[in-house]
């Protein structure tokens, strides 16, 4: 199995920055795309950033300019710094790994989800 361990969520004044992290840990042959979702109350899980192998970036509209994707390859870790925070991101965000573990012999795919983190936008 392939583990996710998110860090680094809290409760921030409007305007202010978080950084979170999720460190990828098991029989990993290779990561393709690392992303984050987030789920706000009442709504629909939604995408807020993606990073792929091969470096490009992608963003949901509300947070271009102020997130940034980032990632370590040699750590199996993916980053989202976050800026200028509004209260309209406050949510539970998830980070998801997707790539090519061992599985005793073989290679096989995974697609995996940290437990979620709380982010909590508020003064």
């Amino acid at each position: 199995q392939v583990q996710l361990v998110e860090s680094g969520g809290g409760l921030v004044q409007p305007g202010g920055s978080l950084r979170l992290s999720c460190a990828a840990s098991g029989s990993i042959v290779g990561i393709n795309a690392m992303g984050w979702y987030r789920q706000a109350p009442g709504k629909e899980r939604e995408l807020v950033a993606a990073s792929s192998s091969s470096g490009s970036t992608d963003y949901t509209d509300s947070v271009q300019g102020r997130f940034i994707i980032s990632r370590d390859g040699a750590k199996n870790t993916v980053y989202l710094q976050m800026n200028s925070l509004k209260p309209e991101d406050t949510a539970v965000y998830y980070c998801n790994v997707r790539g090519s573990r061992w599985y005793g012999p073989n290679l096989s795919s995974f697609n995996s989800w940290g437990q979620g983190i709380q982010v909590t936008v508020s003064s």
